[in-house]
């Protein structure tokens, strides 16, 4: 998702180059309708977009990896982004190597964690929902973030504290209540 064509076609050549399908978008308005028709592996996002800006995206997109490629160089601004639910933030002008195995990093962390589950309690990473036997329940992303840790440590006993340090970086919400 970015407006600039130059920017749009280098990335396009570059993730075709490397074998991944791309979906374009040049404006927040027109992904939010893609986001509509498509479930995308993973979203590289411009922060600074016609329509709907990229932090509304990272709101509405926040069951899909998303690595945020920005002019903004702030501290705050990466961090205000990877708090909301981006994965990663890559500042513009970017490396091209660099991109790429940032992008196979995400992939393969999204892929191990697409399904855990326990006997008959599976945790769907498909916009945060259990399964228990045949039923299904939504889950809020605090709900979500403790279930994922504690089916990745299933078989150990994690203290509070531990957990929300688990937890802070999926859901920065949380607190010890």
């Amino acid at each position: 998702i970015e407006d600039d064509i130059s920017i749009h076609t280098i990335l396009e050549e570059i993730l075709k180059q490397a074998n991944y399908d791309v979906l374009n978008a040049y404006s927040g308005t027109e992904a939010l309708l893609l986001l509509n028709q498509h479930t995308p592996d993973l979203i590289l996002l411009d922060l600074m977009l016609p329509g709907c800006g990229g932090e509304e995206i990272i709101k509405k997109a926040n069951h899909i990896p998303i690595i945020v490629l920005s002019a903004k160089v702030s501290q705050n601004d990466k961090i205000n982004c990877l708090l909301s639910g981006a994965n990663d933030y890559i500042t513009k002008p970017f490396d091209k190597n660099e991109l790429l195995a940032r992008i196979k990093v995400q992939l393969r962390i999204n892929k191990e964690i697409k399904e855990l589950s326990v006997q008959d309690l599976k945790l769907l990473n498909d916009g945060r929902t259990i399964q228990i036997k045949d039923k299904t329940i939504s889950l809020t992303k605090t709900e979500y973030a403790i279930m994922k840790q504690l089916l990745i440590n299933a078989n150990q006993v994690l203290s509070k504290t531990h957990l929300l340090d688990l937890i802070r970086l999926d859901s920065e919400d949380c607190d010890e209540n």
